[in-house]
């Protein structure tokens, strides 16, 4: 509760507005905010215009979430500085404080303020001077806080209340899985980590988005995603009740319970899912020596190859942890040591995962499985059409531990090519997929050797 109310200090002393009680929030992890929020305004039937105080948004994203009301015109000015300070003065009468005291009063001129770039003032005595006559004391009207949008709004009838929602930035979101693993079943739990750099929201909805949502870029606005406050960086995590999950479209959609406080330099954390056990296999993957596009090239000698470890976690459609749709995030896999200590084995990254898929996580080397790679043949035929090229290798695995250990060994290409003759047993996966299974004895080694012919 003290760094919370430390932020919140800090967010004040920076200037930041948080939105009221009234807001909800939809995060995008690209950066995107959805925003919403019921102003508590008295709208007459008819046109109407009011000032907001919205902070930095896309101002040509506002719209009226209200089926009678519809916007009319809106004017955002975003410029909290001096210069456009004095901007907003053109065509007013400004005091400006000269430096000099009068009975220790100190003395002050007015000027009339008629051109903004450059700056132009007109005296009492009829002088125009390009220079301040002195410091200007600015008005309340003309100070902007925070950036204001002016709107202008037609509403069928009279209502109390006007409900808008807009884009901005400042925020984004990530997923982050834990698993730990323990016999044959692995115990899984998400989090959702919410970093705040320069958005400052009181007590709102707050929901998060997974999935892929095409954003256009346009030449003008604002670049909302380059908004940053500087803040020092702090933790903290909701206590959790329900968290509900939904599907809209193509997407997904998680609400947060409850209302929350995002402050700039605030992460914060709340758990997408209550834990769930899974059984899970692991497989060892030896990546094949073709290119995926274009021509193919000789290699001069022996090269040592690493040896993936892929962690499976199996996600049957009727288990609790197969209905759940997962975004994308990072994955951190963790197994005790003899003295019960877990320790990290191995991190990964996955894309967005549907319900019912089983989830690949390559989580590093193997360390008691080596590998090497030679070829032993190399033949070129071209003709006006394409070129061939015969292919042979030779792949040595070396395993170091005291049991048998199974590796696949994966050649995949695109476009045109076949496997000629191997010494172990292939199984064609796809058109551009072939697989060998290579069991290697414990302290021992086992040769895989195959040709293939390549076209292009």
């Amino acid at each position: 509760m003290r760094n919370v109310l430390a932020a919140v200090a800090c967010l004040l002393a920076l200037g930041a507005s948080p939105l009221t009680a009234q807001s909800s929030l939809t995060i995008y992890s690209d950066g995107r905010v959805l925003a919403r929020r019921e102003f508590p305004l008295q709208l007459p039937a008819g046109f109407s215009t009011h000032r907001l105080d919205l902070g930095a948004i896309d101002p040509g994203s506002i719209f009226s979430t209200a089926p009678g009301i519809s916007l009319a015109q809106a004017r955002y000015d975003a410029a909290v500085d001096e210069q456009n300070t004095m901007r907003r003065a053109v065509g007013r009468e400004l005091v400006f404080e000269t430096g000099s005291r009068t009975n220790g009063i100190r003395d002050t001129v007015v000027a009339f303020v008629f051109g903004g770039q450059p700056e132009r003032f007109r005296l009492q005595d009829g002088r125009v001077t390009f220079q301040r006559p002195g410091l200007p004391r600015y008005p309340a009207e003309l100070i902007l806080v925070n950036p204001t949008l002016d709107v202008t709004v037609h509403s069928a009838e009279a209502r109390s209340g006007l409900p808008l929602a807009w884009f901005t930035g400042g925020a984004s979101w990530e997923a982050s899985y834990s698993v730990v693993l323990a016999g044959s079943a692995a115990r899984i739990s998400g989090m959702a980590a919410i970093p705040s750099s320069g958005l400052a929201v009181a007590n709102a909805e707050i929901q998060l988005l997974a999935g892929s949502v095409g954003r256009a870029r346009s030449s003008g606005g604002i670049a909302m995603d380059e908004m940053r406050v500087s803040a020092a960086r702090e933790q903290t995590a909701f206590t959790r009740e329900s968290f509900l999950e939904e599907s809209i479209g193509e997407v997904h959609l998680y609400s947060l319970p409850g209302r929350h406080t995002l402050v700039p330099g605030l992460t914060t954390t709340s758990a997408l899912f209550e834990p769930v056990t899974s059984g899970y296999a692991r497989r060892f993957v030896l990546r094949g020596a073709l290119p995926w596009y274009g021509g193919m090239v000789q290699m001069q000698e022996e090269q040592p190859q690493p040896v993936e470890v892929v962690h499976v976690l199996k996600r049957g459609a009727e288990t609790a942890f197969g209905k759940l749709p997962l975004p994308g995030g990072v994955w951190r896999l963790y197994q005790a040591d003899q003295a019960g200590r877990l320790q990290l084995i191995g991190e990964a990254a996955s894309r967005h995962t549907a319900q019912g898929q089983d989830l690949e996580l390559s989580a590093g080397s193997a360390f008691n499985l080596t590998a090497r790679r030679i070829q032993t043949e190399f033949t070129v035929r071209r003709d006006s059409l394409k070129t061939r090229v015969r292919a042979g290798y030779q792949v040595t695995i070396a395993n170091a531990a005291d049991s048998v250990a199974t590796v696949e060994v994966m050649e995949e290409r695109a476009g045109e090519w076949r496997l000629l003759s191997s010494s172990r047993p292939a199984e064609r996966l796809s058109s551009s997929r072939t697989r060998f299974k290579v069991a290697v004895p414990a302290r021992g080694e086992a040769v895989l050797r195959y040709l293939v012919e390549v076209s292009w």
